[in-house]
Parts: C-alpha cells; structure tokens; sequence
C-alpha cells in the first residue's frame, strides 16, 4: 500500500493519517496476520470488505471477497423465489423497485361473494400449477409474484415491464347465472397467459438468444410482420398457427 500510494496525509509528528472508517479495520489486520480470514455472513459487509481491500492494496483479501460475491450471484440466479404480497406498499415497492419484468398472479377465493361453477375449481388449481410452471422455467429472466390479498378480483393475472409500466393483465372470472343464482366462473386461457409471458420476456430481452430458447421463439433476422400467406410458405417457422400468432403479437407490441 505504501509503495503504490505516494501522497499521504500526516500529523505535525509523522504519523500517516488513515481517513477509513474502522469497522472492518480489524478484520483486514487479520488478513494482514493469517493471510486469510472468515468472511462475514452479509453480503452487505462482504461488498464493504472489499472496498476496504481495494483501498489498502490487499489482492488476496480483494480475490477472497470477489469470489465470494460471485459465487452468491451464482445462487442466487439459480434459485426461484416467489414472494407473497402483503400489502398494497409491498406491492408497488416489488414492481417498481424489480430490475425484471413482473409476473403476478392474484389468487384470493376469499374475495367470492357467490357459488363456483362446477369447472371453477379446477381452473383455480389450473392457474396456479401454470404459474408455478412458468415461475420455474422463467424466473431467471421475470420476477414471479403471488398476491393473496389484492383487488375484488378472484383470479387475475397482471404483467408489467421493468419499472413498474403495466404491459397488460388478463382477468380469470366473470359472474354467471344459473337457475335464477349468481355463480362465479373462472376460466383458465393457457394460450393467452402464455403468449402474453413471451411477448413481455421477448420485448425485455430482445437480443438475449436464450430467452428466445427458452420460449421456443427465434429471433428473427429481419425485424419484419409475417403473414398469415409466408407462415403457410414456410410451416417450419415455429411449428404452426399458434407460434405465427406469437411472432405478430410480438412484432405489433415492439413497433407500438
């Protein structure tokens, strides 16, 4: 540290002057004396070591802590979390405050104030094994949330891009009658909670050749519409109706 840093500042008597806040100083002079030392457990306090390595010139301890910011970066992009709102704040904190796009899926049977259809269970459970299923395969690029309190709604999805803007939203019940009574129907469209994820993960990640893996999209070379007439010329281009339905969405969202 001497050697590389030629100014310092030094009292009337010679002493160098260290203008560093003492709260790891103890753990680099352990470094100093053992040549290695136990890391804390925040990743908060590491990232604070290590501005304290850079500054005292200390390449085993500054390789030590970045070794260990990396492989926590490495958990965690690997692991799922889905977090569970709690209240409204919570709510705009997570959307606006996410560096990905915002997946949510509003359950809340609590908010029925009629009977269910016969098919309205099923599709309750229908909706939250997709999301779970979309959560796993997905999360590395979107943010997965669950809300148990939310709006009057019973079953709602809702999908924003990153910083909070709402992409769009899907509603999953509706009030029917039958035999003179009010019953809540809930619906489960695969297909358009499904389009509607890769055209949000597509328009956020638009050059990412992984994301377009993942959801069975390839980027095209040509920033182009295609027609119903070129999508029957080459059948090989996503296998069918559905990925041609996806590609125009796709295309009309990103020029919009």
């Amino acid at each position: 540290m001497f050697s590389q840093i030629l100014k310092f500042v030094s009292c009337a008597s010679g002493w160098v002057m260290i203008d560093r806040c003492g709260k790891h100083f103890g753990t680099v002079l352990a470094f100093l004396q053992d040549g290695s030392v136990s890391l804390p457990e925040s990743l908060q306090e590491v990232s604070e070591l290590l501005a304290e390595a850079r500054y005292y010139h200390l390449p085993g301890l500054i390789e030590q802590c970045e070794l260990a910011l990396q492989r926590q970066a490495l958990v965690e992009e690997s692991t799922c979390r889905i977090p569970l709102i709690t209240s409204t704040r919570e709510e705009q904190q997570l959307v606006t405050q996410s560096t990905k796009p915002v997946i949510k899926l509003l359950i809340n049977r609590h908010n029925n104030k009629y009977s269910y259809t016969s098919m309205s269970d099923g599709n309750l459970l229908k909706n939250l094994e997709f999301f779970d299923e979309l959560s796993l395969k997905f999360s590395r690029w979107a943010l997965f949330v669950k809300d148990v309190l939310g709006s009057g709604e019973i079953c709602q999805w809702s999908f924003y891009e990153h910083g909070g803007k709402m992409a769009s939203q899907l509603c999953c019940t509706s009030v029917v009658y039958a035999n003179g009574k009010k019953h809540t129907k809930v619906t489960f469209d695969q297909s358009r909670i499904y389009t509607d994820v890769c055209v949000l993960l597509l328009r956020e990640n638009p050059a990412d050749q992984e994301v377009h893996q993942a959801t069975g999209f390839k980027a095209p070379t040509v920033s182009t519409t295609v027609t119903s007439e070129e999508e029957d010329e080459h059948p090989s281009n996503r296998e069918g109706r559905e990925s041609g339905h996806l590609r125009r969405m796709y295309s009309t969202r990103q020029t919009s």
